[in-house]
């Protein structure tokens, strides 16, 4: 144990020297708020779509998937789908017009192309906008902190208050240094060692247990219910669990960490190869995941926190050298998240309140150190609400996902599809979402019923579409109101 301890340390300081480094190297190259908050839209393909995917698949793709695939069997499975989908509605349908009327409209930031798109000269779009992004980014970023807690009491015993000291201030560290530019292209180093962590130890799981044969007759003896395509739940109950789960692909196109991601490529090629790149990796990702939780069973029965799976499975199954590669692709599966969240966040109060909504005139460098000492602030911020509590990962990220999911998702959607989509619509809109989010989720009803992204997400797109259809001026009324007011 103490040469397994020994190997894993020593790969985990080079891989954070390499984090470190990146950062550095995107900081020689950060020179405006087009560079801090958008990498001065210059990404790859490559870049953009394992950047994109690895920062929406967190803890909850390396320890939560695994640990539901763990607890809940078969059942699982149908949340690959359900992410899959998601992948797809936003790079068929989101990416591309979101990347070229952006950079029509020079928007940095998900309220800059809110408040551009509806010509609002209100600030009531981008206040409410940046609103509902603080609250679950910190929520959110709170969660990943939580798992590197998890993840270091796991495989060092190391107090929580410890790791997430440690690990939070390198992922801010590394932010603060590069910005946008730092964030993407250690998301990409990160997303790479993600899936390789993942398919070896699945892999080496299954080998384990003699193969898919062995695998189903040992899980079999050990606990027969997680075979059960159905987890053991009535008719309703999993036809909820099974809607929910696919429902998840609904939050994809309101994740604001994620769709900056193509408002930041290089141009339509960039898109075009992008989505072929997204879905491999999803695919990887998440078959790996479930099949680990499968073997899980029989490897290792009697789990007391499911989510301890996959640090469990890799300091036993694997020789020192890649389990200590392994489990840095756990530590690359939250830090791609934080990042990327924090710089979200950052530029919602940096950019959009300070700059936009308060009108100060700052030049560049100005520009860059508010963002960069937002960042600071925000990263301690959300590292002392992890040490408030210990939550469950999976479903505490999924209530900040839903949340802004149904808050932007629905409007995104009818921005870039419907001319007929008001500002009123919008605001109606991200308002039913945000509130079904936490109203569903307070009162149980996610649990009961279904998960509240998916009623969320409908009813918030309903209120758009019936607002807007009230409010909207027909074309006919819209030049008579221009002609009086040329006259």
């Amino acid at each position: 144990m103490t040469e397994l301890t020994g190997t894993i340390a020593a790969v985990f300081v080079l891989y954070i020297a390499l984090m470190l480094a990146i950062g550095w190297a995107a900081s020689r190259a950060t020179h405006s708020p087009a560079d801090f908050f958008l990498a001065d839209r210059s990404l790859t393909a490559w870049v953009t779509a394992i950047s994109s995917t690895a920062s929406s698949e967190s803890a909850w793709a390396v320890l939560g998937t695994v640990g539901l695939a763990y607890k809940d069997g078969l059942s699982a499975l149908w949340f690959l789908p359900g992410c899959l989908l998601g992948y797809a509605l936003n790079w068929l349908f989101i990416a591309e017009r979101l990347r070229k009327h952006s950079q029509e409209e020079h928007a940095l930031t998900i309220p800059d192309y809110l408040e551009a798109h509806f010509h609002d000269k209100t600030d009531r779009l981008r206040a409410l906008s940046v609103a509902i992004i603080f609250l679950c980014m910190m929520a959110y970023v709170a969660a990943q902190f939580t798992a590197v807690g998890k993840t270091f009491e796991a495989i060092f015993g190391v107090p929580h208050v410890v790791s997430i000291g440690v690990g939070g201030s390198i992922i801010v560290i590394y932010t603060i240094m590069g910005g946008f530019r730092a964030v993407v292209w250690t998301d990409f180093v990160q997303g790479l060692i993600m899936v390789f962590g993942l398919v070896v130890l699945s892999l080496v799981a299954l080998a384990e247990l003699g193969g898919f044969a062995g695998m189903v007759e040992k899980v079999q003896a050990v606990r027969p219910e997680t075979l059960d395509w159905m987890g053991g739940k009535t008719v309703p109950a999993f036809i909820g669990s099974v809607v929910g789960l696919l429902g998840i692909g609904l939050g994809y196109p309101g994740q604001p960490h994620v769709i900056t991601r193509y408002m930041a490529a290089r141009d339509t090629r960039a898109i075009e190869q992008g989505i072929w790149i997204a879905l491999g990796w999803g695919f990887l990702i998440y078959s790996s995941a479930i099949l680990l939780g499968l073997c899980g069973n029989a490897l290792f029965p009697g789990l007391e926190d499911p989510e301890h799976l996959f640090p469990k499975a890799a300091a036993n199954l694997l020789v020192p050298g890649v389990t200590a590669l392994v489990l840095t692709g756990l530590l690359a599966a939250i830090m791609s998240t934080v990042s990327a969240q924090i710089i979200v966040a950052a530029s919602a109060v940096a950019h959009d309140i300070y700059t936009q909504m308060m009108r100060r005139t700052l030049d560049h460098r100005q520009i860059l150190l508010v963002s960069r000492v937002t960042v600071a602030v925000l990263g301690v911020g959300a590292m002392l609400i992890a040490l408030s509590g210990t939550r469950v990962i999976f479903w505490f990220v999924l209530f900040a996902w839903s949340g802004l999911g149904a808050s932007f998702g629905p409007v995104i959607l009818f921005t870039l599809y419907s001319r007929n989509v008001t500002r009123e619509g919008a605001i109606a809109g991200m308002v039913t979402g945000f509130l079904t989010t936490v109203l569903w989720k307070v009162s149980g009803l996610s649990d009961s019923i279904i998960y509240e992204l998916v009623p969320a997400f409908l009813l918030a797109a309903l209120a758009v579409w019936g607002v807007s259809r009230q409010t909207h001026l027909r074309p006919s009324t819209e030049l008579e109101t221009k002609a009086d007011e040329s006259v």
